[in-house]
């Protein structure tokens, strides 16, 4: 019998975080008949990996994982990748939900679910995403001119020699290169570098740019790197001329 175009996932791959095995199975059959391509984990640190190497479309979040919280997870990987993540979890507190959601989860299901469910689930997540068509997260390793950063290794180097940048340099750094060609208001970064107590004081974001500028840039003067937009932000130029 044909599917429905609100049945298939046209190839997306996912992959499935948990460290019970009979979920898993479960999980990869049901999405398997759907044409989804699985993929699978049983710990936090393997499901970072695999979506370095793998470039899972989207990503079935257990919480409950045997070497780190799944919520740490989240953060890991939001900080370097814009890859849908669905929580898929037996806690059932709001306040497990909100934390989850404010780290970076675009969806949370709770156990025991319906796979109807979680699947239609899915579909919005990947629309909402732009991430059906196998677009993935964003690459961990992104390139503008000499610069490389390897978001996964928290890595930098320019014209492949390796530079050294302290934690808020490279947060910063972090922030900007995730949203390549768009720019960052000055609160935006403010509160995600040194939170919301500081979203007022721009002279800290002016230091730390500089910073960044004197070694990143060939001419920290006439920047082609981290572009200044008056009185709103910073863009991260990917495209040098």
């Amino acid at each position: 019998m044909a599917r429905s175009s609100a049945d298939s996932a046209g190839g997306a791959k996912v992959l499935i975080v948990d460290d019970e095995p009979q979920i898993r199975r479960f999980l990869k059959a049901s999405l398997a008949a759907h044409d989804y391509e699985v993929v699978e984990a049983d710990s936090g640190k393997s499901a970072i990996k695999l979506c370095t190497t793998e470039m899972p479309d989207v990503v079935v979040l257990d919480l409950g994982l045997p070497d780190m919280d799944g919520l740490e997870v989240i953060s890991e990987l939001r900080g370097w990748s814009q890859v849908p993540i669905i929580v898929l979890s037996i806690r059932s507190d709001e306040s497990d939900k909100v934390d989850a959601l404010d780290r970076g989860a675009n969806d949370y299901v709770t156990k025991p679910f319906g796979m109807a469910e979680l699947m239609a689930r899915m579909r919005a997540t990947l629309r909402l995403a732009g991430a059906g068509s196998g677009d993935g997260g964003h690459d961990p390793v992104i390139s503008a001119g000499p610069v490389e950063i390897d978001m996964s290794k928290r890595q930098v180097s320019v014209n492949g020699s390796p530079v050294r940048l302290s934690r808020k340099e490279y947060d910063l750094l972090r922030i900007l290169a995730s949203h390549p060609d768009k720019v960052i208001s000055h609160q935006q970064i403010l509160q995600e570098v040194w939170g919301p107590a500081y979203v007022e004081e721009t002279q800290y974001l002016r230091v730390y740019i500089g910073h960044l500028r004197q070694k990143l840039e060939d001419d920290a003067a006439e920047p082609k790197l981290i572009i200044t937009e008056p009185g709103v932000g910073y863009r991260f130029q990917v495209e040098q001329s």
